[in-house]
């Protein structure tokens, strides 16, 4: 019985032993596979028989193996040249969904990855070289995200990009600064108007145009330090839209500076902003002509007539040239006019238990008992990390510890055969003794 359990400990040896091959074969052959984990193979010995010390004959057991894959750890970070190569700086997976399923009707089944490069496929889909497609939640017009559901994949969508092929960029906010010249108000002076026109973008990307003209009240006599500022508006039809009484300081301290704004049509000046809100043919601005007091905006100093600053946002119409993601997941489109629109939002999947996840091929995840449900974080927040894009996360393989257990592999398996070759030899000389 001995000589038969000391056959099969070690029978049970070679197994373990091929067992722990085959994790290391697999590790070796993905050590340069993006987003790959290794396989750990645990050795645990088995005991047959009575408790330890007892008296009489012992039992071989033999060994037994389990193999896991260390989900949980993180490869060194490589930089790219793609935008959409994604890893993740600490915790989290990111939501990814199979080709073949995008357009079918239901719920996508969801696997989960921890690095992806993507590019839009012909129908401007992000996808990987494996047919994963990047998920995410579709953001508003504003950029802001709307409802959804963080414990399920039900409010996810494939990325897709070529739906905002064109945009317009449209100006909501101008800063105007301009001195005006203080002797023309002064008594005598010609009274003439001062003009400026300022360009902006229309609500669909048109090019339009706010005029000003800076008209100064004539007193009889000394200075009135008063204009009267009218605000037409191109998209309008040329109608005023803005119109106001502005008038400047003459104190030693404040000097050329605003003092008051009174409208007479058009929107409340705010002296806490400084700005007026403009409603106009190609859609509501917030135009800013400087706070009370202050050498910033509108000024009036024994000068020329100049602007100061002239700075809007908005442009024209863009043209799409690529996207790109942010530490927060959020998912941009670029345009060559210079500006980015946030379009898509994505998560980070997390779970009690990473490494309880059941591996799939092509570095994917699916959920299991043992992972736990998951939640869906902004990147960033809670316990996930930060989403970085130009990076893809290499390949957790440590080759050289590879070998290193490649070569102990090899020398356990040799004294397993050894210890076979030698129980073979003992039973044959337990035969002989008959002859």
């Amino acid at each position: 019985m001995t000589i038969s359990s000391s056959l099969a400990a070690s029978v049970a040896g070679l197994n373990a032993n091929a067992q722990r091959l085959a994790g290391i074969s697999d590790n070796i052959a993905n050590s340069s596979t993006f987003g790959y984990k290794r396989v750990v193979t645990d050795f645990h010995s088995m005991v047959v028989g009575g408790r330890a010390g007892q008296q009489g004959t012992y039992t071989a057991g033999g060994v037994s193996t389990t193999t896991a894959r260390r989900i949980e750890d993180r490869g060194m970070v490589q930089g790219t040249n793609n935008s959409m190569d994604i890893t993740i700086g600490g915790r989290g997976f990111l939501p990814v969904t199979n080709r073949t399923a995008v357009g079918q009707p239901g719920v996508l089944p969801l696997a989960l990855m921890t690095t992806g490069s993507f590019r839009p496929d012909a129908e401007g889909v992000l996808t990987n070289s494996s047919g994963q497609v990047l998920m995410g939640w579709g953001l508003n017009a504003n950029g802001t995200l709307p409802a959804v559901a963080r414990d399920t994949s039900a409010s996810l969508e494939p990325i897709v990009v070529t739906k905002n092929q064109f945009a317009a960029n449209p100006t909501t906010r101008i800063t105007m600064g301009a001195n005006l010249p203080s002797t023309d108000t002064n008594a005598g002076a010609a009274g003439a108007a001062r003009d400026l026109s300022v360009e902006y973008f229309g609500n669909l990307g048109q090019a339009e145009s706010l005029n000003v003209s800076f008209t100064p009240t004539i007193p009889a006599v000394g200075s009135s330090n008063t204009w009267t500022m009218t605000i037409t508006d191109s998209a309008s039809n040329g109608a005023t839209v803005g119109e106001y009484e502005v008038t400047f300081n003459d104190g030693p301290t404040n000097g050329g500076t605003l003092a008051t704004i009174t409208e007479t049509t058009g929107g409340a000046y705010d002296p806490a902003t400084g700005k007026v809100t403009l409603t106009l043919g190609g859609g509501d601005i917030d135009l800013n002509i400087g706070l009370p007091g202050t050498p910033n905006g509108l000024t009036q100093l024994a000068a020329s007539f100049a602007p100061t600053e002239l700075t809007k946002n908005g442009s024209p119409v863009g043209n799409l040239v690529g996207v790109e993601i942010d530490p927060n997941g959020i998912v941009s489109a670029i345009f060559d006019t210079g500006f980015n629109r946030p379009i898509y939002q994505v998560p980070l999947i997390d779970v009690p238990n990473p490494n309880g996840l059941n591996a799939m091929s092509d570095q994917t995840y699916s959920l299991s008992m043992e992972s736990g449900p998951m939640f869906l974080w902004n990147a960033g927040d809670g316990p996930t990390g930060e989403t970085q894009g130009y990076t893809l996360e290499a390949s957790t393989t440590d080759v050289a510890l590879e070998l290193t257990n490649l070569i102990q592999t090899q020398r356990a398996y040799s004294s397993n055969a050894k210890v076979i070759q030698t129980v073979d030899e003992m039973m044959q000389e337990t035969t002989n003794i008959k002859r």
